[in-house]
């Protein structure tokens, strides 16, 4: 039975429109399970919405429909962008769903039970944007949301609170044990100083918020989104089944062959959410922890932060319109290194195309192709003869899988493209237009060494470019050789 792989998104909140930002992760998953698949592993990807919460009414009370109606508009909005961009998920969560709400409900009393989630008041400053309270000193001069830079409300209200304090120090030893849970490493001490400093109980429960998971035993009360949202990870892989919820008896996973998840990506905005709060609530739950959590970097639009306000939102299909899907997953991934903040600018975006697709990869497939349809004529389906270049290129096809490894996308994605440097300085230096007339014997093998290590090349790019790769490995197939139109048009504007 080949060896089990799961990788999540977070789910993605609906009170507006997905963007560059979401779709970035949601790629950097797809990416990822492409190329566990290639692999052979049992992969599972899931990603999906988070559809509660005080923001989700507002934004359909301004729309003048439903919590429910907008939620299923929007869902079906976040699917199209996914099935536009060429993202091949396994299953999408919504949290409406009852396999979700059910299982929240009943995590939810099990901790109440165990004594790990009690009854009390709470008095705090409150995002609303965020839904989350804020100590004083985690906001900026002013009572101001340091993510969105806006007020924050002074809010008392009945709550039950999950005893986070509680897990602060099993928190830190699993830390310690686990060096990779909190990846990149360098956000790691971001999150082990702030569980050294302290950890309160927190409030996952509201009496304001009507549209939301209710509490089972005490319905007045509805459960904390972030709550809520976090167990998705394991609602969708059978949790209910697990815990006996009769309903769920015959959920097509069994959750002890997919769970725990190997990586949970996320944006860094919500790092705290899932290395902290989340794995102490599957302490409480006495379910087993995940092996990574990994923290990206946001995206600027030349220079500026993303927002509504100043108008400076990506929309992914404008771009995939106009150039096509695969060029834009290239560029995302291998304009900065995965984990970091980048910037996005159509100026850099068209030079890579240029610069990589159009000049790097497509004129050597291209140039390869052409000159092999005279002197080789048939590509055979293996080549076996010794030859230093093909040498070369399963050393750089190592350092891609350990790239890959580590999600350095952007590492893997430079291995790649030394090696396409490296063929089409090959061709220039020996020339295989000019042996051909002299040395035909000579010519055709450094055109089929190019040919093979071309194929390498087109298994390598696949989790990026699905339909190049695609493309390419149709063009370099054995058989007779064509010549064909080039791979990546130059952007002439």
């Amino acid at each position: 039975m080949p060896k089990k792989f799961y990788i999540t998104t977070p789910i993605y909140y609906l009170n507006a429109d997905v963007h560059i930002g979401h779709a970035y992760t949601t790629l950097a998953a797809d990416i990822m399970a492409r190329y566990k698949k290639a692999q052979g592993l049992d992969v599972y990807f899931l990603t999906g919405t988070d559809e509660h919460g005080a923001n989700i009414e507002k934004s359909a009370a301004a729309a003048g429909v439903t919590p429910q109606e907008w939620t299923d508009k929007m869902a079906a909005r976040c699917k199209e962008l996914w099935r536009a961009l060429d993202i091949k998920y396994d299953d999408f969560i919504r949290t409406t769903e009852p396999r979700h709400e059910r299982v929240v409900q009943e995590i939810f009393e099990i901790l109440l039970k165990k004594g790990d989630i009690y009854k009390g008041k709470y008095s705090g400053k409150y995002c609303l944007s965020c839904e989350a309270y804020f100590d004083d000193d985690e906001l900026l001069p002013g009572d101001i949301c340091p993510v969105h830079k806006r007020p924050v409300q002074q809010i008392e209200e009945e709550t039950y609170f999950f005893k986070l304090s509680a897990y602060q120090e099993p928190l830190l030893k699993f830390y310690a044990a686990n060096p990779d849970f909190l990846s990149p490493k360098f956000r790691a001490a971001e999150i082990t100083t702030f569980v050294k400093g302290g950890l309160r109980d927190l409030s996952v429960t509201r009496t304001k918020v009507k549209w939301g998971v209710p509490v089972l035993s005490d319905p007045g009360h509805t459960i904390y989104v972030w709550f809520d949202a976090l167990i998705n990870y394991i609602s969708a892989v059978g949790c209910g089944k697990k815990l006996g919820i009769k309903e769920f008896a015959d959920y097509k996973i069994n959750f002890d062959e997919v769970w725990p998840a190997d990586i949970h990506l996320i944006g860094k905005e919500i790092f705290r959410f899932h290395a902290v709060i989340w794995p102490a609530v599957l302490m409480a739950a006495g379910i087993p922890l995940p092996a990574k959590c990994f923290a990206h970097g946001w995206w600027t639009v030349e220079g500026e932060k993303m927002s509504k306000t100043a108008g400076n939102i990506i929309n992914p299909h404008d771009i995939t319109a106009k150039y096509g899907v695969d060029p834009l997953r290239y560029f995302l991934f291998r304009e900065v290194p995965f984990g970091g903040d980048g910037d996005f600018s159509m100026g850099s975006f068209k030079k890579r195309f240029n610069a990589d697709l159009a000049n790097d990869l497509g004129n050597l497939l291209s140039r390869t192709l052409n000159m092999a349809a005279k002197s080789v004529g048939v590509a055979p389906a293996e080549y076996n003869e010794p030859a230093a270049f093909l040498d070369k290129a399963a050393q750089a096809h190592r350092e891609y899988c350990a790239f890959m490894d580590e999600l350095a996308f952007d590492k893997a994605l430079e291995a790649a493209w030394r090696l396409i440097s490296d063929m089409n300085k090959y061709i220039d230096e020996t020339k295989p237009w000019t042996l051909a007339k002299t040395e035909p014997a000579r010519a055709k093998q450094i055109l089929l060494e190019l040919i093979f290590s071309l194929k390498k090349v087109a298994i390598w790019i696949a989790p990026f470019m699905p339909s190049v790769a695609v493309e390419m490995q149709s063009r370099l197939a054995p058989g007779p050789i064509g010549k064909y139109a080039p791979l990546f048009p130059r952007i002439e504007e």
